[in-house]
């Protein structure tokens, strides 16, 4: 099967007013056979939309909760009201740095799908769980334990992120993420049957301008999630360039 790529970025806390004048070229490159968007501070959702209307901006955490005393959350509903039609959840450094449980990941991508906005769930390992050997038990035990209910290829894509791999200029081999890409897409199948093979499934970790054409290739791969280089659009374009070249060249 066929699955169009996504290529994803996530400014994390990074950016202001000024730097979102970056997504007017980040905008014009989605043009093509690569679907692009960019999650950004919930601070800049509001402009980022004015700025660049039909481009997919999205929110980079959501609370499960549809309402309530949960000071500086924001729910669903308020991220779509914001303009966002996405939202990283279960990020590495959420689960990690706010002790996200996979528990509280699937609520939150179960209550994005309320509000018709789509979601990119994260799931890596650790260098320790790797060395361990590890690393696919890890991830597929993810999956299993945070995949939302009524999973589907419509809104909902995988983004398999190493934790070791994220800001550190450090990547797998290609042969590796292939090979983690594959068990995650067996780990679906096991779970929602055929709908897994439509599901995106995108990698994320330190990637490149440099790296991307053979990482956005590998089998099972459908595309990235972009941290640092997608702030500008001098390193996030060249990617989002890697990901449409092969199947450009495939064109008539």
């Amino acid at each position: 099967m066929t699955r169009r790529k996504l290529v994803a970025g996530n400014w994390k806390m990074n950016g202001d007013r000024a730097a979102l004048a970056e997504l007017v070229a980040i905008a014009a490159a989605g043009a093509g056979a690569v679907d692009v968007a960019i999650a950004v501070p919930a601070t800049l959702i509001a402009p980022a939309v004015a700025l660049v209307p039909g481009f997919a901006i999205g929110g980079e955490d959501v609370h499960p909760a549809e309402t309530g005393a949960h000071t500086g959350c924001l729910s669903a509903a308020l991220l779509k009201e914001a303009g966002a039609s996405f939202c990283i959840v279960g990020h590495s450094e959420r689960r990690a740095d706010c002790y996200e449980t996979d528990a509280e990941v699937k609520a939150k991508a179960e209550a994005l799908h309320r509000h018709a906005m789509r979601a990119i769930l994260c799931v890596g390992e650790t260098l320790a769980q790797r060395d361990a050997g590890q690393a696919e038990a890890v991830v597929t035990g993810q999956i299993a334990a945070s995949l939302p209910e009524g999973a589907a290829a419509d809104w909902l894509s995988i983004a398999y992120e190493p934790v070791w791999a994220i800001g550190t200029g450090r990547t797998p081999t290609v042969a590796d993420v292939a090979a983690m890409h594959g068990a995650i897409r067996a780990k679906l199948r096991a779970l929602i049957g055929a709908e897994a093979d439509a599901m995106r499934i995108l990698y994320g970790g330190s990637v490149t301008a440099e790296n991307a054409a053979a990482l956005l290739h590998a089998g099972d791969v459908d595309g990235a999630l972009v941290g640092g280089a997608s702030l500008t659009a001098a390193k996030f374009v060249p990617i989002v360039a890697a990901a449409g070249q092969r199947i450009l060249s495939r064109s008539p």
